[in-house]
């Protein structure tokens, strides 16, 4: 196949248009097939506007054009080969259904080994249910809620696909995705996004091929230990609703989230090897769509999709504050997963038309912040942010909320952005909440950031606070080369475990877990 490169169209052209262009730009009438390989926005020189495309074509004589041409290459496309292995004789235990868990027991299933995945919560269509009440009520289910449940934390997101590892499992991970019902331009959009209305349907999907491949998913199951013999796993002792049970098993995998927090303590227990690691604590900032396309793009084009944006300062004090997992045309949402604590998300439809546009405004923590060499001293720090948030907020689940300018020191509490959180928010001071380190370098970050995004420090936006489950706060150790923890036949894997950040790298980590028992059992 032949790639052209950098083939730029105008907002009102077509992909017919694109076939058009890519023929005559090769001097040929027709070809054996064409396919889009990679898309994206040129805002540079707003409001001239364009899409950007890279296009695979299969045509005659491709090493002479590839010679006449300097945006053209040849490339071949290798299909994802799992390693050779021996099956195991006892079932894989998996405990946890986002996406390292769902890739790592599709992956086992479709090679033949039989899985059994537990999972603390619900199936995605209770679980919705469940959510909805949490965001209609503030009755909280601490079983199912947007952390615990069939999908992960990520079925109530943005379902971002961007990811800064190179692996070339990452394109299993886009074809998985869309045969089980993403979107077909996951595959080729250079900003990626499934939506959280998308990703219902998707996780129920990757389920069901498990089921149908001989594996089982038990909902409502969670792993409360570990047995082991000789240094080695040789069983699962399981909590469901008749109480506790054993299943035998050599191999455990843990994608248990960075939310399972009960699970850290049990895991601390009984001996397996963890570590601090760092991570972010802020809130979500709130404008509106429309300033960040006008911002972004020059002028408010309906053509375009609704703008994002990813920014990050350095202070003076030697923080880093960041945005994540932006949310165009999104809503913050409520994200508790335990009694008397408040946290915060953002979440988009695929369609991304909501007024709002929402991202996390995050400040680094490292272990240094924490004086202990506890395990689980940056668990317990999201916890005491988590409560003060929930006293703040009146004790009722709603968020504590602020107005920019009042937050600044630049307005009033007046805002122009409605706080799109249910059930609500309270309206006070974010130093209630946070150590002084992290209000101070949010402030002193917005305003940096405005320099680089006109209207960011606008009086009128909201924060509304604080998300505290960006990333995992321990690592739990595991070898580089099998995978598995200081106990055999543990695997530590994807976000929960540190060594994920975001939807794309935990899945991909679940399918090097699937590989590393294959290779182990061999």
């Amino acid at each position: 196949m032949i790639r052209i490169s950098d083939i730029k169209l105008g907002l009102d052209d077509t992909e017919s248009d694109l076939r058009k262009k890519v023929l005559k730009h090769l001097g040929v009438k027709n070809v054996k097939s064409f396919e889009i390989s990679k898309k994206s926005i040129d805002a540079r020189r707003k409001p001239d506007i364009y899409y950007v495309y890279s296009v695979d074509v299969e045509v005659e004589n491709e090493k002479q054009l590839v010679k006449k041409f300097k945006n053209a290459q040849l490339v071949e496309k290798k299909p994802y080969v799992f390693p050779k292995g021996k099956s195991t004789e006892k079932p894989i235990i998996i405990v946890g259904t986002g996406p390292a868990g769902l890739m790592c027991g599709l992956t086992l299933s479709q090679n033949g080994y039989k899985v059994i995945m537990l999972e603390r919560g619900k199936r995605v269509e209770e679980r919705k249910q469940d959510v909805e009440e949490f965001w209609e009520t503030g009755v909280l289910n601490t079983s199912s809620n947007v952390q615990f449940g069939e999908g992960g934390a990520g079925t109530f997101s943005d379902g971002k696909l961007t990811t800064g590892i190179k692996d070339f499992r990452i394109q299993k991970v886009l074809e998985e995705f869309h045969a089980h019902g993403a979107p077909k331009e996951i595959l080729y959009y250079s900003k990626p996004h499934v939506g959280t209305d998308n990703l219902y349907k998707m996780v129920a999907s990757i389920r069901e091929e498990i089921i149908h491949l001989g594996g089982e998913v038990r909902f409502s199951n969670q792993l409360i230990g570990i047995k082991r013999s000789c240094g080695r796993v040789c069983a699962a002792i399981v909590m469901d609703e008749n109480g506790e049970y054993e299943i035998e098993t050599d191999n455990i995998v843990l994608a248990i989230g960075h939310s399972a927090r009960d699970t850290f303590e049990m895991l601390k227990n009984s001996d397996v090897s963890m570590e601090q690691k760092s991570f972010s604590v802020g809130a979500r900032i709130e404008h509106s769509q429309e300033m960040i396309n006008k911002s972004q793009y020059g002028k408010n084009n309906k053509r375009l999709p609704a703008a994002d944006y990813k920014m990050a300062v350095h202070l003076d004090s030697g923080r880093g504050v960041y945005t994540f997992c932006m949310c165009p045309g999104g809503t913050v949402v409520a994200s508790a997963s335990e009694e008397g604590g408040v946290v915060t998300n953002g979440m988009s439809y695929f369609a991304r038309d909501g007024k709002n546009a929402n991202s996390a405004l995050l400040v680094n923590v490292t272990p240094e912040d924490f004086e202990t060499d506890d395990p689980l001293a940056g668990m317990y720090f999201q916890r005491e942010i988590e409560k003060r948030a929930f006293e703040a907020g009146g004790k009722n689940y709603h968020a504590p909320c602020q107005s920019v300018g009042e937050f600044l020191g630049t307005g009033n509490h007046e805002n122009n952005v409605e706080p799109s959180y249910r059930p609500g928010v309270t309206w006070t001071s974010l130093d209630r909440v946070f150590p002084k380190y992290i209000t101070d370098s949010m402030r002193e970050a917005i305003v940096k950031m405005d320099n680089k995004l006109h209207g960011f420090a606008d009086n009128g936006a909201v924060i509304t606070a604080p998300e505290t489950r960006s990333s995992s706060p321990v690592r739990i150790l595991r070898d580089k080369k099998t995978l598995q923890s200081n106990i055999k036949g543990l695997y530590p894997c994807g976000e929960g475990a540190g060594y994920a950040g975001g939807i794309m790298s935990a899945a991909v980590d679940g399918i090097k877990v699937a590989e590393a028992i294959a290779t182990n059992n061999i």
